[in-house]
């Protein structure tokens, strides 16, 4: 009976410790805890962006074209983060121009071009916190910078011509020539829209490098709200007609300015 006894006052007593032990833990696990969000909340105050993940969406106007995209950010250290990116895009030549049959002509058409160009890409890079905000209301400066594969997307431009009394859709070809090259207006009516030529696509491979530095003003660290600018190249396996006169090219540099918003986590 004694032994029973002792033996219920050990086992109590190594309990005891066993839960005074885990309590202790459990408290020193949840104070490092909200040491780590008091640290952040401090950083955060004084201007860092501190996140796990962004992602982000911009709107660009480059100096050939337009384009969107998306990215996604993943955090490495205090100053760097991993980018992913997709983007789509146009490349258009200097030498558009939009003709029309008349000041109320609601079907303006590209003299002399060949080919819509479009660009998808998928692209890996970094993001380098330059200067932080300094206070909420303050701007982070970025340095950004990715590449990757690009896929050239070329579209054959379709106009609407007059031809022996009927209406044709045509594209550029040595049998059309003369019809599409025409500057008559009773023979060229217009563009033939954007449903035309998607069935004839032409893949194009070839990889890209951009670069750009972004000005983030959003004043809560979980909103990006920025302004981007910079420049991109863009190589591709062959050379790329776009106008019926141009010289085809291989290589294409612009420069681009772009809004950019998003929400981080």
């Amino acid at each position: 009976m004694k032994r029973l006894i002792a033996v219920i006052i050990v086992t109590f007593f190594v309990a005891s410790i066993f839960a005074q032990d885990r309590k202790t833990a459990k408290a020193e696990r949840k104070k490092e805890k909200q040491d780590r969000v008091n640290a952040l909340i401090k950083q955060e105050e004084e201007g860092a962006l501190i996140y796990s993940k962004q992602t982000s969406f911009g709107l660009q106007l480059r100096t050939n074209g337009y384009g969107g995209f998306v990215e996604l950010g993943c955090l490495k250290t205090r100053r760097k983060s991993n980018l992913y990116t997709l983007e789509l895009t146009e490349i258009k030549d200097a030498k558009e121009e939009k003709s029309s049959n008349g000041f109320l002509s609601f079907n303006p058409y590209i003299y002399a071009k060949q080919n819509n160009f479009y660009q998808a890409k998928l692209g890996f890079g970094q993001q380098y916190l330059l200067g932080q905000k300094g206070n909420k209301n303050g701007v982070a400066v970025l340095i950004i910078y990715h590449g990757g594969l690009s896929l050239g997307l070329l579209r054959p431009y379709y106009l609407e011509v007059e031809d022996n009394g009927k209406t044709r859709k045509i594209k550029y070809s040595q049998q059309d020539s003369s019809l599409f090259l025409s500057t008559n207006p009773d023979i060229v009516k217009g563009s033939a829209g954007l449903g035309k030529g998607w069935n004839e696509l032409k893949l194009k491979p070839g990889a890209y490098a951009k670069g750009a530095i972004r000005f983030d003003y959003g004043r809560y660290n979980e909103i990006v709200s920025g302004i981007e600018i910079g420049i991109s190249v863009d190589a591709y396996s062959q050379k790329i007609p776009i106008m019926v006169f141009g010289d085809p090219r291989q290589f294409f540099f612009q420069g681009h300015i772009a809004i950019v918003f998003g929400r981080r986590r």
